[in-house]
């Protein structure tokens, strides 16, 4: 893994524990959760954290 891909997996992960963390307390539902973790998915291109993105964590 190059630097820049670890890097992008870094902010993917950040973002994502952010999100869940809002999800958590309510602020955002599931729906805008799976909305914001296609858009990271799509920005950040995760190597990582799309072999979780099937498994439902929440």
């Amino acid at each position: 893994m190059s630097k820049e891909q670890m890097k992008q997996e870094k902010l993917y992960q950040i973002t994502m524990s952010i999100a869940k963390k809002m999800l958590d307390d309510g602020l955002i539902t599931k729906e805008e959760y799976t909305i914001i973790d296609t858009k990271m998915q799509e920005k950040y291109q995760p190597t990582l954290g799309t072999l979780f993105a099937d498994i439902d964590l929440i």
